[in-house]
């Protein structure tokens, strides 16, 4: 992550608050340059989705120069446990039989065999976010020149971890 003061960052992340506390200590950056995305997950499920859209608006109307996609180990046991939850429901047992079955014969609308597997995205949240990070560098509507990166957070012992990879292109 840049020490640059004066560079204007943005960071997608999730919904956790204590990751906006966390990334105000740690980093060097002031507040104003400092752009927080939040949603549930950190992920873009297609180059043309709405999170990348909101990402572009941004990096056009506040001269974004940095891309930061921010991410903990308690993500994916967060979504496991909804999925158990939802599983677990009764009344949505039906539902979601029904929609396994659109979902397994109804291609190319739906993007995944079965309910669960949408719900829960990718194989890992760490390959879901390379992945975002690689759509992110490529994509054809941003400069080439943003720098796009990913921060791994260890909720445990708040640990940042800037995570430096090849990536593939995906898309």
């Amino acid at each position: 992550m840049s020490n640059d003061e004066k560079k204007k960052v943005l960071f997608v992340m999730g919904i956790d608050h204590n990751l906006v506390r966390l990334l105000n200590e740690e980093t060097n950056l002031n507040k104003e340059n400092m752009m927080i995305m939040q949603r549930y997950h950190p992920v873009i499920s297609h180059p043309f989705d709405d999170l990348m859209r909101d990402i572009i608006i941004a990096v056009y109307q506040e001269n974004v120069e940095e891309i930061v996609v921010v991410y903990t180990n308690d993500d994916q046991q967060n979504t496991q446990d909804i999925l158990n939850k939802l599983v677990e429901t009764k009344e949505l047992t039906d539902k979601i039989q029904t929609l396994d079955y659109l979902f397994k014969n109804t291609k190319p609308e739906f993007p995944k065999s079965k309910v669960s597997e949408w719900l829960q995205g990718g194989k890992t949240l760490t390959e879901e976010v390379q992945k975002t990070v690689n759509m992110i560098q490529h994509h054809p509507l941003l400069p080439s020149d943003i720098k796009v990166k990913e921060l791994f957070i260890e909720q445990e012992n708040e640990k940042l971890s800037e995570m430096v990879k090849e990536t593939i292109e995906y898309y």
